[in-house]
């Protein structure tokens, strides 16, 4: 089954500073029925201006994944640890309690665009601080996964990240490990296929829930980014 949330859909706010989009409950927006998805709590997409920063906050235990798609930020902790990302790179931060952390955009010129996902961490599981990977230009990459596999970045939940870029006319098809998953498109247009026989189609801003499919194909109706999210647990 698949059930489409549109960008319009979705919570938005506008600070002048900072504009954002969330998909599910965060700040100001607040919706009951969407406190999160498995255990994703958060994803937004977020533009700062030029030399704007989010001041440092503590978090529940979670991951991070910060994926800038413009501009370069950097991101610092309370314990003096930093570290820098421009566009086409991901970075993941391992909150711990205790620890607050902030966010840069590091151009007094240009804006910072990036997507925030936070994904719920097993609480006897610990990473590095702070991982980070370059996006390659392909159909699919893993981006984030249990035990870091291809070289992705170790999550401390069983989640697998993917990453997807396609040109028009492309088809990808991904196992899924479990019933959930969410599909996200950040730039372009798609349509979501499943074995049961449902289609969906999604625009740029656009996501959807995906439950009890074992695969997923995607078909790109124009050149596509999106991130697809295997939720399992």
């Amino acid at each position: 089954m698949i059930t489409t949330r549109t960008a319009k859909q979705c919570g938005q706010a506008d600070y002048g500073w900072l504009k954002a989009r969330y998909t599910f409950s965060f700040g100001h927006y607040f919706d009951p029925d969407l406190l999160g998805y498995a255990s994703l709590r958060v994803l937004n997409q977020e533009v700062l201006a030029p030399g704007a920063s989010l001041q440092p906050r503590t978090f529940p235990k979670v991951d991070i994944l910060n994926l800038v798609l413009e501009g370069e930020a950097e991101y610092r902790d309370s314990e003096g640890n930093h570290i820098q990302a421009r566009a086409g790179e991901a970075v993941l931060v391992a909150a711990q309690s205790g620890i607050s952390y902030s966010e840069h955009n590091i151009s007094k010129d240009s804006s910072l665009t990036r997507m925030q996902l936070w994904l719920d961490a097993c609480p006897e599981r610990e990473n590095p601080l702070f991982q980070k990977m370059a996006l390659l230009n392909q159909p699919q990459q893993l981006l984030a996964s249990p035990d870091g596999r291809d070289g992705s970045l170790q999550l401390r939940q069983q989640v697998w990240l993917h990453h997807v870029e396609m040109e028009k006319g492309e088809r990808l098809t991904v196992p899924l490990h479990g019933p959930r998953a969410y599909l996200q498109s950040i730039h372009g247009s798609v349509h979501a296929l499943t074995p049961s026989a449902e289609k969906e189609a999604l625009t740029c801003g656009d996501g959807a829930f995906i439950r009890d499919e074992v695969t997923v194909t995607l078909v790109a109706d124009a050149p596509l980014r999106a991130l697809l999210v295997d939720l399992p647990v």
